[in-house]
């Protein structure tokens, strides 16, 4: 039975799913949320995830939510982009962590907040605030990868599926690549990896289904 992950093309945590999925070949098929509709509002599926949240992966009688428990499960099931190493396997975790708290967390928000919500919506003052610390995030990985290639080790793990799963949308939220260099020359290497595709070419009924 081939694997399912819930998911809409918008959702960067679902991106990262999607992305680990496809570069480990695992066999899966994307199931559409109607995420704008209120679909995970829905009695249904809050009883394929109480949390109410995308990523949701099915996987036999495994089903996983949250995107870092998704990713670890994938990598683990493959042995691929897991790192080399007990202690490696620890750094990973460690930049999902941050990843989740430090940067899609703050991205994700604030370019819901300037793309996907009406103006007259959006609270005062945020999203400022956010951008600002949206940069700070992005100083620490640049910080971090300028003289290396990978976030941890010599090559791509689930650090850098998670990291990256909202810098490739187009919709802007303040973040420029030209601005980061090593980040820039990351990204370029990851995109450059066999079976890596755009979030809207992994996932279903996203803007670009229809333009």
């Amino acid at each position: 039975m081939t694997a399912q992950l819930y998911c809409f093309g918008e959702s960067g945590n679902a991106y990262k799913c999607a992305l680990t999925l496809t570069l480990t070949k695992s066999e899966w098929e994307p199931v559409y949320v109607d995420f704008f509709n209120g679909a995970t509002r829905t009695p249904e599926f809050r009883e394929l995830n109480p949390m109410g949240e995308v990523p949701v992966f099915v996987d036999g009688d495994t089903t996983l939510s949250q995107s870092g428990v998704i990713q670890d499960y994938i990598s683990s099931k493959t042995g691929k982009l897991g790192g080399r190493s007990a202690a490696e396997r620890r750094e990973i975790l460690r930049w999902i962590f941050w990843d989740n708290h430090k940067l899609s967390g703050l991205a994700g928000s604030t370019r819901f907040l300037m793309n996907f919500l009406p103006e007259e919506k959006r609270p005062a003052g945020v999203i400022p605030y956010q951008q600002g610390r949206l940069a700070a995030s992005y100083k620490i990985l640049e910080t971090h990868l300028t003289g290396r290639s990978w976030i941890v080790g010599d090559g791509p793990t689930i650090a850098d599926t998670a990291c990256c799963g909202y810098l490739y949308y187009p919709e802007p939220f303040g973040f420029v690549r030209s601005d980061w260099p090593a980040i820039d020359a990351w990204m370029s290497r990851l995109s450059g990896l066999d079976g890596w595709a755009a979030p809207y070419d992994l996932m279903p009924n996203a803007p670009a289904d229809s333009a």
